[in-house]
């Protein structure tokens, strides 16, 4: 039986975003993080009801710390430095992208703080796309993004550019560069 022993939060968090990430959502359980936190599954409900209150409570984080990273965005001036760092942070954090997608797997009737974390999920989804608004029309007043392309879309096709598989092990810089370029200049031949 494992030990009793004490753990950090930001080790908890650390060791539920390797399991997440290797095993996805439904995969992922108290069982499994009790054994790589090497505690029994008891001490984790010492902290948490159920995986949805802690996957959730993990989720909130994540996107505070991404939300801190991207608020740097207006140290850059001009639309041109926004972009490059921008497609940095998404590309380094590329997992944002794929606990977004989680999180709509998680059923909220399970408590309320589960219910009250959704929401809070759902509210700084939608505060990080509202915050890029600015980027957007920075874009567009430097007549560097297509005026009559919907925002949000735009926005969207940048960040779904992370969730593209890199089968072929490009090396991660010429990846970035890879992506930048087709986004910004198209993979067609002018």
């Amino acid at each position: 039986m494992a030990r009793e022993r004490k753990f950090s939060k930001e080790e908890l968090f650390h060791v539920t975003k390797e399991l997440l990430l290797l095993h996805g959502y439904e995969g992922f359980s108290f069982s499994l993080l009790a054994e790589h936190l090497d505690v029994s599954r008891g001490t984790i409900y010492k902290y948490y009801t159920n995986k949805e209150e802690l996957v959730t409570d993990y989720m909130i984080h994540e996107m505070n710390q991404f939300l801190v990273e991207l608020r740097k965005i207006e140290q850059y001036s001009g639309f041109d430095a926004q972009f490059d760092y921008l497609l940095d942070i998404i590309l380094k954090k590329s997992e944002i992208h794929r606990f977004i997608g989680m999180s709509a797997q998680i059923p909220t009737g399970t408590n309320e703080s589960v219910k009250k974390n959704k929401q809070a999920l759902d509210k700084l989804h939608i505060d990080m796309y509202g915050y890029l608004q600015s980027f957007i029309q920075l874009g567009k007043d430097e007549s560097k993004l297509q005026p009559h392309l919907a925002n949000g879309l735009m926005l969207g096709f940048i960040f779904q550019s992370v969730a593209i598989p890199n089968h072929f092990g490009i090396p991660h810089s010429e990846w970035v560069q890879s992506i930048k370029e087709i986004i910004s200049h198209g993979m067609f031949v002018s």
